[in-house]
């Protein structure tokens, strides 16, 4: 399919950007017709009385309403767009936010989905040469493991499904089978390169030229690295590139060589950047993801508001590609924080904490306060001795407030982390009442 060629897709990010506007227009009048489809936006549109071919142009989105995360959480078979028998497979979202949403892929999606993944590590510097080591899940109906192994397959490198965790058998497969590039979790690359150093293994000498991450964030707003990152590039001697995005819009953002954000997809996906009201805010003004995956079959959203903080980034990038980057991701709305007069998401400190040696693992709790603002606990998990007085004071220089500090063992700490999170760790507990 021409969408989904790589040599079709290098003319797109490298040629007349107007030229893939008109093109862009026309894939979303498609995807509008598409999204008529699920009786969601069959009756949301017939609402607003929009027709598919009453998209003209890219702007011609700013008329639909937005669709929200609650949407897809009381009304998700409402979203599925076509008969049963033409789903291909069936992901779960991870429900970091609230229950896990069934999102069906069709085959067309799943090409798609590799067509994404292999310009994103074409972006980095990827080629068909090269071997990865794949450190994240393609089971238990999550999409970024196969997302990742589709991509690098369709690009023509070679992938080693290891999957998650056991650092003893990452190594042995690198001694074995030796990849130059690592696709994992950046905290659990970093558990990695120490198991490595403890076991006479130097990770800078394994000839890792490639760290893709993705669930965790690497990058601050101004795009310079977290101390974790830093750790990170440090250790494996090597860039690490931030991977973003989600299981319900099949879309992800990734860095390039130039580093300064994720490359939006034209023929994939247009983003936009708004404000509490939902009016879309100027380039690099920070706001809330909005898109609009374009081309998807099986679950086709229109204008989705992801509930993620960041900024859209225009103009020449160095890496010679010409679209739009999506920037760090900079907290979740839902978590937005107001502390003694200042606002603030859980990220920001979790970004602070990583600079600290003795902070093994943390998290954040947060309640109402009488005043209606948020109570903010901070508990720190180390098996080292930790100086509560120097976490506070570090907090106070950064962030210009101070959040109540506990310190308590790390296993404890992990354990309350695990049992809350499912999926993934949880590191953000919102305990608040409804106001």
């Amino acid at each position: 399919m021409k969408y989904f060629s790589i040599e079709t897709g290098l003319k797109w990010r490298k040629g007349n950007l107007e030229d893939a506007t008109v093109l862009q227009a026309e894939r979303l009048q498609d995807h509008i017709r598409q999204a008529g489809k699920a009786p969601f936006y069959k009756e949301l549109l017939h609402k607003v009385g929009c027709r598919p071919e009453d998209i003209k142009s890219v702007n011609d989105i700013r008329h639909l309403p937005f669709t929200f995360r609650k949407d897809l959480d009381d009304q998700q078979s409402a979203f599925q767009a076509v008969s049963d028998e033409h789903v291909a497979d069936i992901a779960l979202t991870s429900g970091t936010t609230g229950n896990s949403v069934q999102v069906p892929y069709t085959k067309r999606d799943l090409e798609r989905l590799a067509f994404n993944e292999a310009m994103a590590f074409l972006g980095t510097g990827a080629s068909p040469s090269d071997r990865y080591l794949l450190c994240v899940t393609i089971d238990r109906c999550f999409i970024a493991g196969l997302a990742y192994y589709s991509g690098l397959v369709k690009l023509g490198a070679a992938v080693i499904r290891s999957g998650p965790g056991q650092p003893a058998r990452q190594w042995e497969l690198i001694r074995q089978l030796k990849p130059n590039g690592i696709v994992g979790v950046p905290s659990f690359l970093m558990k990695m390169a120490k198991w490595g150093t403890d076991h006479g293994l130097d990770p800078a000498k394994a000839n890792i030229r490639s760290l893709v991450t993705v669930g965790e964030p690497v990058r601050k707003p101004d795009h310079s690295l977290t101390p974790l990152a830093r750790d990170l590039c440090d250790a494996w001697d090597a860039p690490v590139f931030s991977s973003y995005g989600a299981t319900e819009f099949e879309t992800a953002f990734c860095e390039c060589s130039a580093q300064q954000g994720g490359h939006v997809h034209p023929e994939l996906m247009l983003t936009e950047i708004v404000d509490d009201a939902g009016n879309v805010l100027p380039d690099g003004e920070p706001g809330e993801v909005v898109v609009t995956p374009l081309g998807v079959e099986g679950f086709p959203l229109v204008r989705f508001r992801t509930g993620d903080i960041a900024r859209l980034h225009a103009g020449h990038c160095s890496c010679g590609w010409q679209t739009p980057r999506l920037g760090a991701i900079e907290g979740r709305l839902a978590q937005r924080l107001k502390y003694k007069g200042t606002t603030l998401y859980p990220e920001m400190i979790f970004h602070v904490l990583q600079e600290i040696k003795s902070v093994e693992t943390c998290y954040v709790e947060v309640r109402s306060a009488a005043d209606q603002t948020d109570e903010v606990r901070v508990v720190v998990g180390s098996d080292a001795a930790v100086d509560t007085k120097e976490i506070t004071d570090f907090l106070q220089a950064r962030l210009r407030v101070c959040p109540e500090v506990h310190v308590k063992d790390k296993s404890s700490v992990i354990q309350i982390m695990e049992v809350a999170g499912g999926r993934k760790l949880k590191r953000f507990f919102d305990l608040r009442e409804e106001r």
